[in-house]
């Protein structure tokens, strides 16, 4: 069986092993995924993690997607990592926790057509699994976990089989910390998908049984806050931070908490701690900027009286805020609403030019429904009020109604049209774009409903010009 060169049929009994291994390749990781690429960034840099536990785990996840990716070689390094952190982390338990190892190192091996020392590793697995009567799987909590842990990690359409996987082990090892916590995630990502589901219980099971898992105390302090027990759920926060200063995933996730509660400075400086420990990652950049850019619609929002003192204050705003989109589009250009945001915000810094890019790389994108409106709203709005083009102006709120798809935005853009044609039937009783625009209008309405009073001032005002370009969503 050592020998470099296999028979046909020796070849065949290989790949049969293969198949009934527990591991990476065998759990269909990619399937129904867009691209490997939008798989990878979920992975390594979208989906918050056990970042301080499990590292095994992420040196297979990354070993699947080399091999996937046709880094065999570098797949290999991944895997003897893995190794190296099981030896570490787990040495009373390491033969099981490096069955799926093992087994992917069989499929990497496999695939570089050395199927000789992939029959070594399928053989490695088949001796610890004779112990327990099975000849290539067994059924033991640790195998349920990690690969519960794996889909987790791999989030998005893979939650609910994390969940399963949790649930499975959690009939085996009704106590395990590791299970209950595996299983509370899970329970807490699910909880907002229908139906309705409960993730309180798991989460208050899994911060009694691992007092020392931070990341899921936070997760219970969000889901706290939901329930109006946001006392309870400050102290918990409070807590992981403290006992988890420099877990960018507790971080991540207590910055989201305090964005919702509407503390951008708490959530930036949380944000920025993390971005400390990964300094390249897009979605860090995206949220920060996204927290800046939050802060200027606040500003703006001021009554104009009061904003004299605050234009130099709204000028920085909108620089942290462009930077940091810009590093996070220069990183991940397919981010979602990156470039639109950055678009809006060069209006607003007056960089048209760059603006009118960003602009037209979003136009570029593949987009659903509502953010195509959204895009054909913003764009309309800036040909229209910062670059005095109302023909422009007018095809893409045009565009945007034309959608099929019940929005404000769609609303808006009527609105908008509305105000057109009334300024220039105004001047013009026969102008034949206003009068094309009424039948397009009356087509979708029925009959065109009245304009707003103060229409025209609302149009030609110079004062609304920023604030329409960049908040309306």
């Amino acid at each position: 069986m050592c020998t470099a060169i296999m028979s046909e049929t020796t070849k065949n009994s290989l790949e049969s092993c293969l198949q009934q291994l527990k591991c990476h390749f065998t759990w269909n990781l990619v399937e129904g995924e867009s691209s490997l690429d939008d798989f990878e960034d979920r992975v390594c840099n979208k989906t918050e993690f056990q970042n301080s536990e499990f590292k095994a785990t992420m040196c297979n996840i990354q070993a699947y997607i080399k091999d996937c990716r046709g880094q065999h070689e570098a797949a290999l390094e991944c895997l003897r990592q893995a190794e190296e952190f099981i030896r570490r982390e787990h040495a009373s338990q390491a033969e099981i926790r490096s069955l799926v190892t093992w087994g992917n190192y069989a499929w990497v091996y496999y695939h570089l057509g050395r199927l000789a020392e992939a029959q070594i590793y399928v053989d490695k697995v088949k001796q610890v699994c004779k112990k327990f009567s099975s000849p290539y799987r067994i059924e033991r909590s640790e195998m349920d976990c990690e690969e519960g842990w794996t889909r987790l990690k791999c989030g998005g359409n893979q939650n609910e089989r994390a969940k399963m996987c949790f649930q499975k082990a959690l009939a085996k090892s009704p106590k395990d910390p590791e299970v209950t916590s595996g299983l509370a995630i899970a329970s807490y990502r699910l909880d907002n998908w229908p139906p309705p589901r409960n993730s309180i219980d798991p989460l208050r099971q899994a911060v009694r049984l691992n007092p020392d898992n931070q990341y899921v105390k936070v997760l219970l302090a969000m889901k706290l806050r939901k329930m109006n027990e946001a006392n309870e759920g400050e102290r918990l926060v409070e807590e992981a931070l403290k006992k988890a200063p420099f877990a960018t995933d507790v971080l991540r996730r207590a910055a989201k908490l305090y964005r919702s509660k509407g503390d951008l400075d708490q959530a930036i400086e949380l944000l920025r701690q993390a971005l400390k420990f990964m300094p390249n990652n897009a979605h860090l950049h995206f949220h920060i900027g996204s927290c800046y850019r939050a802060k200027v619609l606040e500003t703006q929002k001021t009554a104009e009286n009061e904003m004299c003192g605050k234009r130099e204050k709204l000028q920085e705003l909108i620089g942290h805020a462009l930077h940091h989109l810009r590093r996070a589009e220069k990183i991940n250009g397919n981010l979602f609403l990156v470039c639109s945001y950055l678009a809006c915000l060069c209006v607003q810094a007056g960089q048209y030019e760059e603006a009118e890019y960003y602009f037209q790389k979003e136009f570029s994108k593949e987009l659903p429904p509502v953010a195509k409106q959204v895009l054909h709203l913003r764009y309309g709005n800036f040909q229209l009020y910062n670059m005095k083009c109302e023909e422009k102006a007018i095809h893409h709120f045009v565009e945007g109604v034309k959608i099929n798809q019940e929005s404000k935005e769609s609303e808006k853009m009527k609105n908008k049209l509305q105000k057109i044609v009334k300024i220039r039937l105004s001047k013009d009783e026969a102008d034949s774009v206003a009068l094309h625009l009424l039948e397009f209008l009356q087509d979708l309405n029925g009959e065109m409903q009245p304009a707003e009073e103060n229409s025209e001032r609302d149009l030609d005002s110079g004062n609304l010009i920023p604030l329409v370009s960049l908040a309306e969503e």
